[in-house]
């Protein structure tokens, strides 16, 4: 085990999976020579050579296009996004292309890369750097979506991402890169896709969420241990495939759920996650399921008005205790 921030974490496992299979490469904005915009390449050029730490154009459609084109031929790309707003220019390679050539060649032509970059609400950056982008691609059949919210997560799940044969979209979070955690050394730490984890056992109620939204709801899990509330939360970790299992099992045990997200409530993630609970414990509620969301405008620039738009810590214990009628 070894103490590193989620970037360093980030790093390793595309260092690692570059030593083991000489066909993964990472391709994106400034990777190479400037070592990655967020530093998450740093020294790999260096090691792996720009032939396979590649620096392209600003130029979001055309270098995905090439990705999907190299892993139909056999490579494994790692495709770089300085922040998924900027994906939106690729979605078509990555929807029409990645996603749904392996069925719509009868399965003869695979498409195994990674999709990653910042995802989410990143600090006094405005609406067009701040969104989150979990609930467009977990509902693409042919991908798959992970969304780690800590340096030992981050490793296992994007290790795993590398060495499967189905195009994977890895959400990662600016305001996690920093954070650190203790993470497993060695090539043999991969983490299944699909799994969520408890991440704090309770009784009361479960805080359900994925990538920023955990570590608030371990912080607001803590606050309201303190009035003598014990809340559960889960970490969803995996959005495509939904680990229905987990959530199922959570529920079930403490009757109440809080669902938390940092995209729009409409068609969102938690929309998601309200109907699987509705759909299989529906019996087991005691209460109403409250979904927590962004407020329905574009994110404002403006520090004070952008914590008003994103739950906060504060806003979960509220509204846990409203749950609990508190």
């Amino acid at each position: 085990m070894a103490m590193m921030t989620y970037r360093e974490a980030i790093r390793d496992a595309m260092s690692e999976e570059m030593r083991r299979d000489k066909n993964v490469l990472l391709m994106g904005e400034e990777v190479a020579d400037y070592q990655g915009a967020y530093k998450c390449s740093q020294g790999m050029v260096q090691e792996f050579g720009p032939e396979r730490v590649v620096d392209t154009p600003i130029a979001e459609l055309g270098f995905t296009g090439i990705g999907v084109g190299a892993a139909m031929a056999g490579l494994r790309p790692i495709v770089e996004y300085m922040t998924w707003n900027f994906a939106m220019l690729a979605t078509d390679h990555i929807i029409n292309s990645a996603a749904k050539t392996y069925y719509m060649s009868g399965g003869k032509v695979s498409c195994p890369m990674v999709f990653r970059g910042l995802n989410g609400v990143a600090a006094h950056v405005a609406a067009q750097h701040s969104q989150d982008y979990a609930n467009w691609y977990m509902g693409i059949p042919g991908l798959k979506v992970i969304a780690p919210s800590n340096a030992r997560d981050a490793k296992g799940l994007l290790k795993a991402a590398i060495r499967d044969n189905a195009p994977v979209v890895c959400l990662e979070h600016e305001v996690l890169y920093g954070l650190s955690a203790e993470v497993p050394e060695g090539d043999d730490f991969v983490l299944p896709i699909g799994k969520a984890e408890v991440v704090r056992a309770g009784t009361d109620v479960t805080l359900i969420g994925y990538s920023m939204m955990v570590v608030k709801a371990r912080e607001a899990a803590e606050k309201l241990a303190a009035e003598g509330i014990n809340a559960e939360v889960l970490d969803l970790r995996s959005l495509r495939p939904l680990d229905v299992e987990e959530i199922v099992k959570s529920v079930s045990k403490t009757h109440r759920a809080v669902v938390l997200e940092e995209t729009w409530a409409a068609a969102g993630v938690g929309a998601e996650v309200m109907a699987v609970i509705s759909d299989n414990c529906w019996d087991e509620l005691d209460g109403p399921v409250v979904r927590m969301s962004q407020l329905p405008v574009p994110l404002p620039y403006a520090s004070n008005l952008e914590v008003l738009c994103v739950p906060q810590v504060v806003d979960i214990v509220r509204e846990v205790k409203k749950v609990l009628g508190r």
